[in-house]
């Protein structure tokens, strides 16, 4: 989809002159002209501009169905088969641990346990 086009669709179902549209977001005819011609990519703001002035959410301008999508549920929690180690549990408290000794530790002696641990790795 191309944005230029969805505005001068939404536009034009409005029964909306790109007049019109310049005295309801102070937008230049010219630069609404060159939006829908897909010369220039408006910025959020512009974006925010023109659906005030379309008097519609701004999802809209993206999105043609009557309700907004589905979110999905980021907060669902997952499985323990599938969490990351260290989110949880012993293992959590173990990698807060090291976390803290480390922070403490200088730069060289971090590099030194970097080292062992990635070669203990290739093992």
């Amino acid at each position: 989809m191309i944005i230029g086009d969805r505005l001068r669709a939404m536009r034009v179902e409005k029964k909306l002159s790109q007049g019109d549209i310049e005295k309801r977001t102070g937008l230049l005819r010219c630069y609404i002209s060159r939006v829908e011609n897909g010369h220039t990519v408006p910025a959020v703001e512009t974006l925010e501009k023109m659906a005030r002035a379309f008097e519609v959410p701004v999802y809209q301008l993206f999105y043609d169905g009557e309700e907004p999508p589905a979110l999905p549920n980021l907060l669902k929690r997952k499985s323990s088969a599938e969490s990351e180690w260290g989110s949880s549990g012993k293992d959590a408290r173990y990698l807060s641990k090291l976390r803290r000794v480390l922070g403490k530790a200088n730069e060289q002696d971090r590099k030194l346990v970097m080292q062992m641990a990635q070669k203990m790795a290739h093992r």
